[in-house]
């Protein structure tokens, strides 16, 4: 990794699926002009890859593919499908595939590009893993059914033949996995603050996490 930028903004986000932090991030990158990163793409564009090419699919290929992977390839819709987030879940439990992924993470997070006050990075091991000196750390939840829900209407939105039940289905199995994987599990650290997203919002969302770092820049003296 390059040097560190120095005096730059840095904000981590842990949250389960569908807990609505993308979107947050999103917002809070925008407002903030801070660059955006989501993090768990990285690892659904490399079950993509694993489920399109199985014969080339292996670490000299994947080197390959994280060294020149541009963070607009990470839109891809296909990257939304049930089937890449349960690949992906699997994946991400290999030591190897984290270890590349590690390290193109953390240098979006400490070098984020100049024309950036910082770095926003959501995903599953943010807050204690990739950015453990972040200057402000959030886990975002919500409630199962609601989580599940707001992915049932995301991918009936882009055309996909789903139940909410194969949805909820999927969302129970991925927490198990992210939960309890021996690498680099979800946890919610005692530094992170604590966003219930269930009957809030996007707006409402928005507000309370703004609220909280106007109050942490004012205080620095950067606002």
């Amino acid at each position: 990794m390059q040097n560190k930028r120095k005096n730059i903004l840095k904000i981590a986000i842990d949250s389960p699926a569908a807990a609505g932090a993308g979107t947050l991030a999103k917002a809070i990158s925008k407002h903030y002009n801070l660059f955006y990163l989501d993090t768990g793409k990285i690892y659904r564009m490399i079950a993509y890859l694993k489920i399109k090419y199985p014969k080339k699919f292996n670490q000299k290929f994947l080197k390959k593919k994280i060294k020149t992977l541009n963070v607009e390839e990470l839109k891809k819709k296909a990257l939304l499908s049930n089937q890449v987030g349960n690949e992906a879940s699997i994946i991400s439990k290999t030591k190897s595939i984290r270890k590349l992924v590690f390290s193109f993470q953390k240098n979006f997070a400490y070098n984020p590009p100049r024309s950036y006050k910082g770095s926003c990075l959501d995903g599953r091991d943010i807050t204690y893993n990739i950015v453990p000196d972040a200057d402000l750390k959030f886990f975002i939840t919500a409630n199962l059914r609601t989580r599940a829900l707001r992915r049932y209407k995301e991918l009936k939105s882009l055309n996909k033949r789903i139940s909410y039940i194969e949805v909820l289905k999927s969302i129970k199995k991925r927490d198990k996995s992210d939960f309890t994987r021996k690498i680099s599990p979800l946890k919610k650290t005692k530094d992170s603050l604590l966003i219930n997203t269930t009957n809030l919002t996007k707006k409402a969302c928005f507000l309370k996490i703004k609220k909280i770092i106007d109050e942490k820049l004012i205080l620095n003296g950067n606002l």
